[in-house]
């Protein structure tokens, strides 16, 4: 479950690199109903924050890196950016940009990869706590890494963040599932999972793991019928997971993927 009483190695933040910010912000707020704005003296088509219900979710900003795709970048929260930078090299991964400040005291970020390829970004908080709301409607509820190696993803997270794991199998012999629990944090804190992909599958990223956020939905078909009118590629689904809810993977117009979930019952 994400909250947003954040510990050490759980979800606080997402932003999407978009080629066109503002065509991203009216996607999203056709399919989720967010509001954007500005964030603080941006320029239109800068860093802009979404809100659902006045609350922030998360933020669209310009792709930021040469060769970068479309994509939805997860930060992790972090007391100390610089030693989990550090954490990131010794452990095999790269450092893409080192902890930098942001705004006058909002906090400090990195944007870093693990050995797999897969991007991913700390937040140092000050006055910026992360987002305002999750496991809901239109927010954040989980995260996924498609991975070629699991196991070395594992043990690449556990070292950087001390996540724990628990593996469970798939339906009808599809694979393993693996469960990410945050370090101080029980199994009611499990914030994701990890699946692992033969590199030949993943093709939109060349090989090379991704991570990508679920948002919560009342209707999955209803947004998914939301998502395909405004110009959204459904790539899988919806269907039924049993004891999950009904999901579908997803792909906005320029292409960054995530996941549609209305839970099961409870």
């Amino acid at each position: 479950m994400i909250t947003t009483d954040f510990i050490p190695g759980s979800p606080c933040w997402l932003d999407l690199s978009a080629p066109d910010v503002a065509a991203a912000a009216a996607f999203y707020g056709k399919v989720f109903g967010w509001r954007t704005e500005p964030f603080g003296d941006q320029p239109p088509g800068g860093y802009t924050v979404c809100r659902l219900d006045e609350k922030i979710v998360g933020a669209i900003g310009p792709l930021a890196e040469d060769g970068d795709r479309p994509a939805w970048t997860v930060y992790f929260h972090t007391a100390d950016a610089d030693s989990t930078a550090r954490s990131v090299e010794q452990a095999g991964g790269t450092v893409r940009s080192a902890p930098v400040a942001v705004g006058r005291n909002d906090g400090r970020h990195a944007q870093l990869t693990d050995p797999q390829g897969g991007k991913f970004a700390v937040w140092e908080p000050a006055a910026y706590p992360g987002f305002e709301v999750a496991d809901g409607a239109g927010s954040l509820g989980w995260i996924e890494l498609f991975t070629p190696e699991s196991a070395a993803a594992q043990r690449f997270y556990g070292t950087v963040f001390g996540w724990t794991t628990r593996d469970v199998p798939l339906p009808g012999g599809g694979g393993t599932y693996t469960l990410l629990i945050p370090r101080g944090g029980g199994e009611e804190r499990m914030h994701g999972g990890i699946m692992e992909i033969p590199a030949t599958s993943l093709t939109h990223t060349d090989g090379q793991a991704y991570w990508h956020p679920v948002f919560g939905s009342a209707d999955c078909d209803a947004t998914i019928a939301a998502l395909t009118s405004h110009g959204g590629t459904l790539r899988m689904g919806p269907e039924d997971a049993e004891g999950i809810g009904r999901l579908a993977v997803c792909a906005d117009p320029a292409g960054a993927e995530f996941v549609v979930l209305t839970p099961a019952a409870a």
